[in-house]
């Protein structure tokens, strides 16, 4: 890990504010990872900014500078959750297991954060439960419109908070998948949880674990969005800022090994803390997740990960085999660009999102079609960009072992599947 002198500015912690010091990772230059582009912008200028993810050496928060803004990512948005079964299957046994523990009705109130299609919150008003989504993305809050699901297209934190609950908006569950990270003003965000919620409602928060992101190299989920990554003791201490409890954790499979913590109000002794939260606590201590010198090496093996990629891709091209990608996401664009991966290894890659077809990747112009281009190619090899639904991709494209084909997946090292 290195200390760096020759920062343009100075970078302070999102969190606590101390002046930001050491180095995470290093990517090098890229485009927003959702920021896909039309065949008239190829000849276009196009952004890049810095991936180049710091660590707070008071909070042992890691964290990636504001270099660019929300409102430029996430007005118009190319991610819809609804395209992934498996993902759709988890949102609704979640939300069969928090009406049933938390005894939610017809006079009760779910408020997710960061909504996007509505894939989780149509679940809650079949049963009958009100809901409000709250989702920045205009194009995607439209899906959930349509769905029948309230939506408010803006950003959440304590000025929102306040305007609902002066509105008599109070929640009973507070939700947010995959929204914690994407925030750049933590404080606020967790202040307005804590204003929006009732005095015995439960807060929970799914998001990738730092833990599991190191351990399993998956530097691919670093990209402009994710202002914040979180290990457990630094999410609990955060939410503690703003008199929040972290009473319950779980540990999930979702996006290469996630958590999900459960909050109340500190005032709330209704819901004891459990015997896992202690647990994680002490195994993060455990493994160093308090110490600076713990995220020393993560950047030298970046690096040699990438090194392994090209290999591979390099081996493949010599023995004149042809390779495509599947999937768009935004850690597969992290990956492309930080490789120096174009259509020089992947002729093409696809999605079952029809938003991104016609489309091509930002930075590395690889064009992106519809899944049956696959069949129509019959490619040697399929590189699969989300390799944390691999288990789920590997169903679908079962077909390519017809023709002999593989697939491929990148992390945590490269990996041909049987």
């Amino acid at each position: 890990m290195s200390t760096t002198t020759d920062q343009p500015r100075a970078a302070s912690c999102r969190f606590c504010d101390a002046p930001l010091r050491h180095t995470f990772a290093d990517l090098g230059m890229s485009p927003p990872c959702e920021s896909f582009l039309s065949a008239a912008q190829l000849n276009q200028p196009e952004t890049f900014y810095p991936l180049h993810v710091h660590l707070c050496d008071q909070c042992l928060l890691v964290q990636l500078e504001e270099y660019v803004s929300p409102e430029r990512i996430f007005s118009e948005y190319a991610y819809f959750s609804s395209f992934s079964d498996s993902w759709l299957a988890h949102a609704r046994s979640y939300v069969e297991r928090m009406a049933e523990s938390l005894q939610l009705d017809g006079d009760s109130l779910a408020v997710e954060l960061a909504s996007n299609d509505g894939y989780l919150l149509q679940y809650f008003v079949q049963r009958g439960i009100p809901v409000l989504g709250i989702e920045p993305a205009a194009n995607v809050a439209r899906e959930a419109a349509r769905k029948g699901i309230p939506t408010l297209v803006k950003f959440f934190g304590r000025e929102l908070a306040t305007e609902l609950v002066q509105d008599g908006v109070r929640a009973d569950l507070i939700l947010g998948n995959n929204v914690f990270a994407h925030v750049p003003d933590v404080r606020s965000f967790t202040q307005g949880m804590k204003i929006l919620l009732k005095p015995r409602g439960v807060i929970t928060l799914e998001f990738p674990h730092l833990m599991r992101l190191m351990e399993s190299n998956q530097f691919d989920t670093i990209y402009h969005e994710h202002f914040s990554y979180f290990s457990f003791l630094t999410a609990r201490r955060v939410l503690a800022a703003s008199d929040l409890t972290v009473f319950d954790v779980e540990e999930l499979p979702t996006h290469g090994g996630s958590l999900r913590i459960f909050a109340r109000h500190a005032q709330d002794e209704s819901r004891p803390v459990s015997e896992r939260v202690h647990g994680l606590a002490r195994r993060e201590e455990s493994a160093g997740f308090g110490r600076l010198e713990t995220y020393r090496d993560f950047d030298e093996r970046v690096k040699a990960t990438k090194r392994r990629i090209l290999a591979f891709l390099v081996d493949a091209k010599r023995e004149g085999k042809t390779i495509v990608g599947y999937g768009a996401p935004g850690k597969g664009n992290t990956l492309l660009n930080y490789c120096g991966i174009r259509t020089d290894f992947l002729d093409y890659t696809v999605d079952r999102n029809p938003y991104k077809h016609g489309k091509f990747l930002p930075g590395t112009h690889i064009p992106v079609f519809a899944v049956e281009k696959i069949r129509e190619t019959r490619p040697d090899y399929v590189f699969i960009l989300p390799w944390n639904l691999k288990n789920e991709i590997r169903e679908q494209l079962a077909y390519v072992r017809d023709w002999g084909g593989r697939l491929v997946v990148p992390i945590p090292d490269v990996e041909v599947l049987a």
